[in-house]
């Protein structure tokens, strides 16, 4: 009775009510908090992951732009049936270059964390210019604009600078590169040499299947690199668990 007679003398005074339960939420908050300023990186690197190459880059602003995270989600949750219709679970370090990310919070239409490499070019274009022609049910409207918008990368190496600024680690090599690498991405017939050695893993070739550079070669271009940088063979998984 003694310790509910002290508690209540708390409750019925309001002014030490507030001071201690200020005092709980300073404690509380300074436990969660000052931790993090004694560490150097809150995301562990994987090996793979690397920044977008300037076509994907510009991909994943046409992305952004037409709202595609607002039906898709980029992130696969540690679940069984997540993981079995999707494939392995996101990593936080998939999305270390990537602002904003992509994560969503709504799934009208699949999850895209593994979308790279799943469909073929040619089932992206259909799929963008008119859905129901390769998914019946779908609700996503049609995006074939994107075919008749051409891009020439006139700012991408602004948007690279941008991006080094909150700390993508974009080389000045890259950046001076950055047109270059931009046109030779989509073509099959450039040279590769130097894009491949900046950005493993690239894929190089025409993704509409037009000759002019547009829109849809740079977001397929994006799509078709999504969730495959990391292999995820080479995790080992603890038997004992």
């Amino acid at each position: 009775m003694g310790i509910l007679n002290h508690h209540k003398k708390i409750e019925t005074h309001a002014t030490l009510l507030l001071v201690l339960s200020f005092l709980v939420v300073t404690i509380g908050g300074l436990v969660q908090i000052v931790p993090l300023f004694y560490l150097q990186n809150t995301i562990e690197e994987v090996q793979g992951m690397r920044p977008y190459s300037p076509l994907e880059l510009a991909g994943r602003e046409i992305y952004v732009r037409e709202g595609c995270y607002v039906c898709h989600s980029q992130m696969i949750r540690p679940m069984r049936d997540e993981v079995e219709r999707y494939g392995h679970y996101s990593l936080a370090a998939e999305s270390m270059y990537d602002h904003p990310f992509q994560w969503g919070s709504k799934r009208t239409g699949p999850d895209l964390a593994r979308v790279g490499g799943r469909y073929s070019d040619e089932w992206h274009v259909a799929h963008l210019r008119n859905p129901r022609d390769v998914v019946p049910e779908s609700v996503m409207p049609p995006y074939a604009f994107l075919l008749d918008r051409p891009i020439t990368g006139q700012y991408i190496q602004d948007l690279m600078s941008t991006y080094r600024l909150v700390g993508v680690p974009y080389t000045d090599e890259e950046i001076a590169a950055a047109p270059e690498d931009f046109v030779n991405q989509a073509d099959a017939f450039a040279d590769h040499t130097g894009l491949l050695e900046r950005y493993h893993g690239a894929q190089t070739r025409n993704f509409d299947g037009q000759p002019e550079l547009t829109e849809m070669d740079a977001l397929i271009a994006y799509m078709q690199m999504v969730g495959t940088l990391v292999d995820f063979n080479t995790f080992v998984r603890d038997a004992s668990r």
